[in-house]
């Protein structure tokens, strides 16, 4: 039969997809646009297996808070290109799995997944990764669920520039303080909030470290041992919230800035783009043959 050109036109906005896609698909399934979807849902899962190797290192993080202000979420959704990360569809996908999250009880990516990607719908938040792969060409990858439940006191959050979400969970203080130190989060990057809730097998390691570096410099071990004490001291305030230095004031600590304004920070989620992933590095004409051939 022929194919009309309205046809093709309502395969494209329901699928996303290229016009000769969509014409292709509406031949073999003769106009039937139910088949066609199926058949490009299909083909684009496919497309989207072969793509599931490539490095997913750019991206956003999204978080979102409940309206009783009790429960939040951070999500990383990752693209390859920074350019993807900043398409409207991505940047709408990436938005619904957040809500989605905040709304759901998921506690794991695999869990996530399996859920609609809108209230009462019948698609997979999985499926609809693999149909919006399909439409870029590009791997996408839902990659971390951070959830802060059972909040007893108030969350301040800061977002910078898509890339970096903080969430934080205060008790005391205002908008204002709760802001600061989101961005100073986001800026700094503490492991935790206080020394006490730091792994005690990382100070260990740390402190054998120190001693070999002390006694290896051929410091006696009396002398060694206040050497390791005094630098797992400063490597506590590295990377402690409360012990490192208030970044609108270095002259005091977060933990002075918080004991000023008689709150305190209960804990905090960071996340930042692309953390722990290992990148590819190619140079732009690489990167352009590489489309080229369609690797």
């Amino acid at each position: 039969m022929a194919i009309s050109a309205a046809l093709v036109k309502e395969l494209r906005e329901r699928t996303g997809a290229g016009m000769m896609e969509c014409k292709k698909a509406l031949v073999e399934t003769d106009g039937d646009l139910d088949g066609a979807i199926e058949l490009m849902r299909k083909s684009g899962q496919a497309k989207a297996a072969k793509k599931a190797g490539r490095v997913a290192a750019e991206g956003v993080v999204n978080f979102a808070i409940s309206e009783d202000g009790r429960r939040a979420v951070l999500v990383e959704v990752n693209s390859e290109t920074d350019f993807v990360a900043k398409d409207a569809g991505f940047v709408a996908f990436a938005d619904a799995v957040t809500q989605r999250a905040l709304v759901g009880d998921a506690r794991s990516v695999d869990a996530l997944l399996e859920q609609p990607l809108a209230s009462g719908g019948d698609q997979s938040i999985a499926a609809a990764c693999d149909a919006l792969v399909a439409k870029i060409g590009e791997k996408v990858q839902v990659r971390r669920l951070v959830r802060l439940d059972d909040v007893r006191g108030w969350l301040a959050s800061y977002r910078h520039g898509g890339r970096i979400g903080v969430v934080v969970e205060m008790e005391g203080g205002d908008a204002g303080l709760g802001k600061d130190i989101a961005m100073h989060i986001a800026a700094s990057r503490p492991l935790c909030v206080t020394a006490d809730e730091v792994d005690p097998a990382i100070l260990d390691k740390e402190r054998e470290i120190y001693r070999a570096q002390a006694l290896e410099g051929g410091k006696p071990e009396k002398i060694a041992d206040k050497i390791v004490e005094g630098r797992v001291r400063k490597y506590l305030e590295e990377v402690t919230l409360l012990g490192q230095p208030f970044v609108k004031d270095p002259d005091i600590s977060v933990a002075e800035r918080v004991d000023q304004a008689g709150a305190k920070v209960v804990r905090f989620a960071r996340v930042e783009v692309g953390e722990g992933v290992e990148k590819r590095q190619e140079n732009f004409a690489d990167e352009v043959m590489a489309q080229v051939r369609g690797s």
